[in-house]
This record gives C-alpha cells, structure tokens and sequence, in this order.
C-alpha cells in the first residue's frame, strides 16, 4: 500500500500528498482548505507570494473549530518570499499572522533569489522598463543561515528550500549547518528533475512534487505512457500522476478547488515497478530528445544549470 507519511531529517512525519494552495482564487481558498481538512488532509502547503495566507488562515481555523482536526495534526508549510530573502524572521511573521498560526511545521525559502525589498511592489518590485527587480548580488546562503537561526525561537519546527537545482543545491550544503528538510520542486514525468531527486536522496532531503500534472490540460495527462498506466490499474491519469511521487519516494501536492476532485485527489493507487519503468522511459526519451520544460512561470531569469550565465551576470560566491 502507498505510505500514508514519510519522516523527514528532523524526526517530523510528513504526509504522503499534501493540499496546494498556489493561484487559488480569493474568496475560494478559505472553504477548499477546510473541505481538504475534512476529506482527510493533513498537510497544507501555503506561501506569502499566493497571496492567499490569510484565507488559508480561515479554512484552518474553521476546520479547528469545528471539530475536524487538532493544529498539532495538521503539518502547514509556508514560504519566504524574494523581497523578504533578507529578512526570514520579518516575513516569517507575518506569515504566522495571516495564517494565525504560532508555528509552522515547515518554513521554506521559496526561491534561491532577492527582490529589492524596498521596490515599488511588496512581491513583484519592477524595474521602470517592468522587468522584475531582482537583486543580483543577492547571496542565498545567507539566507539560509537567518533561516537557520529562526529555529531555537520555536516558530519553525523545521526549515528547508524550494527550486533548488542541483548547483544551488550543492553551493547550500556546502555551507549549511542544517541540513534542508526538504526540497520541494516542480516535478512529474515530463520535468524529472533526476539529478536534483538523487542528489536530495543521496542527503537526506525528502522531496516535495509541485504541478505534479504539468501544464493544465497539457501532454503530459493525455501522453501515451500515462494512458498505458492508468489502463493498467483502472484508474485515471490524474492519479497515476498523483502516485508517481508516492511511489518513488516523494511527497505530492494536489491542487483545487472543487469539491469533488479535491477529495478523488486523495485515491492514489499503488505503482509497481513495470509502472515506474514505463513512466520512467518516457522521462529519459524526453530528456534525450530535449523537449523537457518547464510549467510553472519563468524562475527569474535563473539558468538551473547554469546559474554563472543568469541574464549575463554572475551571481555571488561562483553561483
């Protein structure tokens, strides 16, 4: 059977799937978080730059309330954000404050990247020509090491990253006193990702899928492998895609915020080895082929690779 959780570096249990929060429309988050809780969830993903903290804040408070689930059952991640990469405790709380929370059970640096703090936007800041205003020298191991010192305070039980390739990755550790938790990255058959997955496995940091379903309406749910799966177990290619992570490993999160599917999301099935082979093929002919992209919006001019070549401009320490 899928595991239900997966326990982390720090001796945290972590569900197995989780409940996305990202482009949830307003109005729509508040009652979508206390359904998931309902139905079964037990992890909450959330994040300053969604914008939606404070709805997610009033799902879980509806959902303690009433009864459903205890604050210590619930894990809830949220994320610091660009504008805020040199300030984790000032944006940590006002995380804590919108979401009414005292702690969260993971606090994670969203992207390896400053935004000018003092720019015409709390989340976008724009340049005049509307370029984003990044802060090119920004150094995010010094990031890391204020992310670090948020731990002893009791407002984090743990802290990790996100989008973190395997080059950034490896500058982190080798700075780090603590180990990430966990990374969490977009990640499904058509995004692999395998060095970052085996980097992560190889030091004990537990990987966490977002846009597990690629583009929406995209190649990836109407692909022949997915398909030959779905046939295979009786199921569906959402699914199938869902179980993928769990099979391999990983945490997944579901996103929506319709009734129906938000609890379907929970049916994962289990994935055999024949399973992962033929998903896995498809992985490395598209690899091969070069036709892997991205789903989610550009990641800042940042070239995963090869982050020396970001826009033309080198970032600190050799980054």
């Amino acid at each position: 059977m899928a595991p239900k959780s997966f326990k982390l570096n720090t001796g945290q249990e972590i569900p197995a799937i989780g409940f996305g929060t990202w482009q949830a429309a307003p109005g729509e988050v508040a009652a979508s978080v206390e359904y998931a809780l309902r139905v079964g969830y037990r992890l909450i993903d959330a994040a300053y730059c969604y914008g939606n903290e404070e709805e997610v804040g009033q799902g879980l408070k509806a959902a303690f309330a009433s009864g459903v689930v205890k604050r210590e059952e619930v894990f809830v991640m949220t994320k610091l954000w660009n504008t805020y990469s040199g300030r984790a405790e000032v944006g940590l709380d006002k995380s804590l404050r919108a979401l009414g929370l005292d702690y969260v059970d993971l606090y994670l640096v969203h992207w390896p990247v400053g935004m000018n703090p003092r720019g015409n936007d709390d989340r976008f800041p724009k340049l005049p020509d509307g370029s984003r205003d990044i802060l090119w020298d920004h150094d995010h191991v010094a990031t890391w090491r204020q992310m670090e010192a948020l731990l002893p305070g009791g407002k984090v039980r743990g802290i990790g990253v996100c989008n973190y390739s395997e080059v950034y990755l490896k500058q982190l550790l080798a700075h780090a006193k603590v180990v990430p938790a966990i990374n969490q990255i977009e990640n499904h058959p058509a995004l692999p990702q395998q060095e970052v997955v085996d980097l992560c496995r190889a030091k004990g940091i537990h990987v966490v899928a977002y846009s597990p379903l690629g583009s929406t309406g995209g190649p990836l749910l109407s692909s022949e492998p997915v398909a030959k799966v779905a046939e295979r177990k009786g199921t569906g290619p959402v699914a199938v895609l869902l179980s993928y992570h769990v099979a391999r490993g990983s945490t997944v999160l579901a996103k929506s915020v319709t009734a129906s599917r938000i609890k379907a999301n929970l049916e994962l099935v289990d994935l055999d080895a024949e399973d992962l082979r033929i998903l896995d093929e498809y992985s490395e002919r598209l690899v091969k082929e070069g036709r892997v992209e991205r789903y989610v919006y550009p990641p800042f001019g940042i070239n995963f690779g090869f982050p020396d070549k970001n826009e033309g401009r080198a970032l600190p320490n050799g980054v």
